[in-house]
């Protein structure tokens, strides 16, 4: 089923491309319905954007057991985060049938949408917007890179930006949720185990710094004369990586850089970056962040410039469900437990009902890059345990 849709936003710089509620999204969308429905079950697209595929077998009754994951990907992305939950989840269901196993509960499987949050900056929107984590006007207001706000994307995507928002009608229905995804480090690789129930997810946000200058000709402003804003975000950047070094088990990175205007003789006027901040303890994430502010703020000041440091989101550390683990474990015999430096929707969706996930070993240890992967006996197996 995955190599049905390698082609799908295939970025020519390496990876994947597949922001959410756009092109791509849509494509992936209508591979995903159409395997539902030839499985015969029942989909339909929410208010959210998330889409549904149920199987209702006759008699079955009680709130549901949901899985699945998301199809959109980071810039660059590998082909497994968020795909092979989705994939898994259609397999998982054709063994069920094939074992002649008749689930006594509805099964349902979703695809949340903008779970890496790389078009609208917020990640797990999808999710976000269904468990009521985010408030609908600050959500619709998200702008994209080209100026597009979320309101403007929906519409475009067929959906109504009026009905957004907390869904619970649905949550009410849903008595638990077990996402599956490839791990996204080498736990599993140092373990020797092809499967691990989650045990957790570390806390983290993302900042957006923005630095302020003077812009200037290249050749006719002495070095002297500067105030160069892509000079401050350049110290910042490694002041970060100092100051994260100093606190354990803490992980800060920036990833993406905008100078503005952007032109290679023309000193920047603005520079804007993105701090992602991580930590198990959500006390230690704040202090961290707070140091990283003293930095920014000390580093502007001496190069002349102005530096503005703000929230864009926040999500506390998760612990899944623990009775929900204890059957994960129950039905893994020997499984370990693995806790996720990465955000998922599973837990974002831990604030609302019982969830838990799965994660499938990865050989290379990489993610978030071309160079993730996942072994085909791996696969089936954790279809399988699924």
């Amino acid at each position: 089923m995955l190599a049905e849709i390698a082609h799908i936003g295939a970025d020519p710089r390496g990876g994947y491309l597949r922001p959410g509620y756009g092109h791509e999204d849509r494509e992936l969308r209508e591979w995903f319905g159409a395997h539902a429905e030839a499985r015969g079950l029942e989909v339909h697209r929410d208010v959210n954007g998330i889409v549904w595929a149920w199987w209702r077998p006759r008699g079955s009754a009680g709130p549901a057991v949901v899985t699945g994951s998301h199809l959109d990907s980071v810039p660059g992305g590998g082909g497994y985060d968020g795909p092979l939950g989705v994939a898994s989840a259609l397999a998982a269901v054709d063994l069920l049938r094939e074992r002649g196993v008749t689930p006594s509960r509805p099964v349902a499987l979703a695809v949340f949408p903008e779970e890496e949050g790389s078009r609208f900056g917020l990640a797990c929107l999808g999710s976000r917007l269904m468990a009521g984590a985010v408030a609908p006007e600050r959500a619709l207001a998200l702008k994209d890179r080209d100026g597009t706000t979320l309101a403007e994307a929906l519409i475009r995507d067929g959906l109504d930006p009026r009905h957004v928002g907390m869904d619970r009608e649905s949550l009410d229905g849903i008595g638990c949720f077990v996402e599956l995804h490839v791990e996204q480090g080498r736990g599993l690789i140092d373990l020797g185990h092809p499967i691990a129930v989650g045990s957790s997810i570390l806390g983290h946000g993302r900042w957006r710094i923005t630095v302020d200058g003077q812009g200037n000709h290249a050749g006719t402003t002495l070095m002297a004369d500067r105030r160069d804003p892509m000079v401050a975000a350049a110290r910042m950047v490694v002041a970060i990586r100092e100051v994260a070094r100093d606190v354990p088990d803490a992980r800060a990175t920036v990833g993406r850089i905008e100078p503005v205007p952007g032109g290679t003789n023309v000193i920047a006027s603005r520079v804007s970056f993105w701090l992602d901040a991580r930590h198990p303890e959500d006390a230690v994430t704040a202090a961290l962040v707070t140091r990283i502010r003293d930095s920014v703020e000390r580093i502007a000041a001496e190069e002349g410039c102005r530096a503005d440091v703000r929230e864009e989101s926040l999500s506390p550390t998760v612990d899944f469900d623990r009775s929900l683990r204890a059957e994960l474990r129950a039905a893994l015999p020997g499984a370990p437990e693995l806790g996720s430096g990465a955000g998922h929707d599973a837990g974002v969706m831990a604030g609302a009902i019982p969830t838990g996930m799965l994660f499938v070993r990865n050989p290379t240890g990489v993610s978030h890059a071309p160079e993730e992967l996942v072994e085909d006996a791996d696969a089936e197996l954790d279809a399988m345990s699924g």
